[in-house]
């Protein structure tokens, strides 16, 4: 049985998923990184796992089975930061339901599917929205950083849900919603 890559996220709505798109591209023409280019704008709420196909309607049936207590809530996209040496990113302004969004699904996937990124467990959730990360050179890093220190991004947007990733062997599709 062939297995497949998934992760669960939050995909910004139009402008919002254009304008990051936007970003990504410039990244690219200015400092020479396309890894970001391979995923749709999103926030990470469970980090990649990997599931047979041939069980992939047993995987959304139990994802569509998650309920989360807020139907929906706002989240605010404010400027830049980083991961040194190689991730640049759009920040989010701390949200105390999205963290209990996150923590609730993950639990949820782990007792349902028997799913657990062990790799990940000890590592905290920081959300946000990468823009380079992989493929960016270290000694162009601090180029990167001082570029985007100063340029100011801020939108918002209601999320209403998450969608199921699936990578197609080059990169990240969008496959399912689940929410309102």
């Amino acid at each position: 049985m062939k297995e497949q890559l998934y992760f669960l996220a939050i995909i910004p709505p139009q402008p919002i998923y254009d304008e990051v798109m936007t970003l990504k591209q410039e990244v690219l023409e200015k400092f020479d990184s396309k890894a970001a280019l391979r995923s749709p704008p999103h926030i990470t709420l469970h980090m990649p796992f990997k599931w047979k196909e041939k069980k992939e309607e047993h995987l959304i049936q139990k994802l569509s089975e998650f309920q989360f207590e807020a139907s929906s809530f706002s989240l605010e996209l404010q400027n830049f930061d980083f991961f040194p040496p190689r991730v640049v990113f759009v920040d989010l302004v701390n949200n105390e339901l999205l963290n209990q969004m996150q923590k609730e699904l993950v639990t949820h996937v782990r007792k349902a599917l028997n799913i657990l990124n062990a790799d990940y467990k000890d590592k905290p959730f920081h959300p946000h929205m990468t823009i380079a990360f992989r493929d960016l050179k270290k000694n162009r890093f601090q180029e990167v950083e001082e570029y985007f220190s100063k340029k100011e991004y801020k939108a918002s947007f209601e999320v209403s849900g998450f969608h199921l990733l699936k990578h197609d062997g080059k990169r990240w599709n969008e496959f399912r919603f689940f929410g309102s």
